[in-house]
């Protein structure tokens, strides 16, 4: 496993964070005299990982959806926070790399994210206004997400990867591999299109990446543990640690790249309806 300080990563997430605060902060300062235009919206799409099983956007999709609340600030800045669901998915078997074909692993993933995001449109844009009907935008921002990598065993039952530590996380043979979080930061950026639909109605239009600071969305990040096994595998861990295909591989074989952290993906269509307040007309 790559060994991450996680003091590290909540530095930068904080960073970030404050960051945002000082830009939402100043702008509600600016508006102060102005009651922002809110909105409630319903999100449909897709989603999907990038990372050791899949190097091809669009790949594996699979539905996603979620809620979000957005404040307008004025025509061009708004903030938008969300708690979105989706499931990941990838398994070697489907892959054109044979090399990939041996190794012979495959999970499956929940992601839930909650998020706060701030966003810049390009041309002025306010709901219900014919005059500023539609945009196309660009978000960033920082996200908190949950993940659960897993993996059906021989016996038919799906089983928590990171509980088994399958690259001997946790284990006396490799005691500087520790076990990766499941809860972990992100950050999410994109951009879409805005269109007015009616006067208290929109359709937002969205495709979004997630920068992590994990390598084990897919519970594939280092080496193999080699034969034979640190003393704490049982039988279960053995079987979904090492599923080569040519029998099992010896102890600095690359299992992963851990050079590069995986990505998740977000994209679909958000139903947005105008709860109060005016937009403040800002067209610069």
């Amino acid at each position: 496993m790559k060994n991450t300080n996680t003091k590290n990563i909540f530095t930068r997430f904080n960073k970030i964070l404050l960051s945002i605060i000082f830009i939402i902060s100043s702008s509600i300062n600016i508006f102060a005299q102005y009651e922002p235009n809110k909105e409630f919206g319903v999100l449909g799409g897709a989603g999907y990982y990038i990372g050791d099983m899949n190097s091809t956007h669009f790949n594996n999709l699979h539905v996603a959806g979620g809620l979000t609340y957005r404040v307008n600030f004025d025509r061009r800045f708004s903030f938008k926070s969300s708690a979105l669901y989706t499931n990941i998915y990838a398994d070697d078997a489907n892959s054109s790399d044979p090399i990939k074909k041996n190794r012979n692993l495959h999970f499956k993933s929940d992601i839930i994210e909650l998020s706060g995001q701030v966003e810049f449109n390009f041309l002025p844009y306010e709901t219900g206004n014919s005059l500023y009907s539609w945009s196309p935008f660009v978000f960033i921002g920082a996200a908190i997400f949950n993940h659960n990598p897993k993996a059906e065993a021989s016996d038919g039952q799906w089983y928590n990867l990171q509980n088994l530590g399958t690259e001997g996380q946790g284990t006396t043979s490799f005691p500087n591999r520790k076990k990766y979080a499941i809860t972990q930061l992100s950050i999410p950026f994109g951009g879409g299109v805005k269109i007015g639909v009616s006067e208290n109605f929109n359709i937002i239009l969205e495709y979004g990446l997630r920068k992590t600071f994990t390598d084990y969305l897919d519970d594939v990040s280092m080496t193999y543990v080699g034969s034979p096994f640190p003393t704490e595998f049982d039988l279960l861990t053995m079987e979904l640690s090492d599923r080569s295909l040519d029998g099992p591989q010896a102890e600095g074989i690359a299992r992963g790249d851990e050079t590069n952290n995986d990505w998740y993906s977000f994209s679909g269509i958000t139903l947005s309806f105008r709860l109060q307040g005016n937009t403040k007309g800002c067209d610069y």
